[in-house]
């Protein structure tokens, strides 16, 4: 249903489909997709592992979580593994296209409850402070003005209006803080930012 539902979604092409992680990996070894959606339980290779063994690679795809298991625990492991996002299975079908399209842009998508109990989770510090403020020591007061930014869930055109900084140098700060803090994709950098108190 859901495979039927997105390859008649507006720009969005199902080019394969996988019933366990391993599988799940082999299958983007064969198609490049763009955008995985991935269950967490699965039989064999789980979804959170699959996800950090295809957000290593080179040119990983984006990956969004769509699952019934949205537990605290779940949700955290799956964003720290480098998902793009986190959908519960019973959001609308236009939502996830909407989703779809949003991660393939790079802008991270979360279900509102998710968003909600997640910043619960961060706000209690699921990173020691500690850690999180030496790794985020390494950072440029101008970087660490726009990891606040990416935190507070602002887009790069936001960032750059903000700012006072045309987008290109956004996006040129973005890549340069990901490599410097060793992180996937803005989420994360989003989470680190919490756990060092950056907001």
């Amino acid at each position: 249903m859901l495979t039927l539902m997105l390859d008649g979604a507006d720009g969005i092409v199902v080019v394969g489909e996988a019933a366990d992680g391993a599988a799940a990996i082999t299958a983007v070894d064969r198609h490049l997709p763009d955008v995985v959606l991935m269950d967490i339980r699965m039989p064999g290779v789980n979804g959170i592992t699959a996800t950090e063994r295809l957000r290593r690679r080179h040119r990983p795809p984006e990956i969004i979580v769509l699952t019934t298991f949205d537990t605290d625990e779940h949700v955290v492991r799956a964003l720290r593994a480098g998902a793009n996002g986190f959908l519960l299975k019973d959001t609308p079908p236009e939502q996830i296209s909407q989703a779809v399209r949003a991660v393939a842009a790079g802008n991270p998508m979360l279900s509102p409850g998710v968003t909600r109990r997640l910043m619960q989770r961060v706000a209690s510090g699921a990173e020691s402070y500690e850690q999180a403020h030496e790794r985020l020591a390494v950072l440029t007061p101008r970087e660490r003005d726009v990891v606040l930014a990416i935190a507070q869930g602002r887009s790069n055109a936001e960032i750059a209006s903000e700012l006072l900084m045309s987008v290109t140098t956004v996006k040129a700060h973005v890549s340069h803080i990901l490599t410097k803090l060793d992180l996937d994709n803005r989420t994360q950098v989003a989470l680190l930012a919490h756990d060092g108190r950056l907001l």
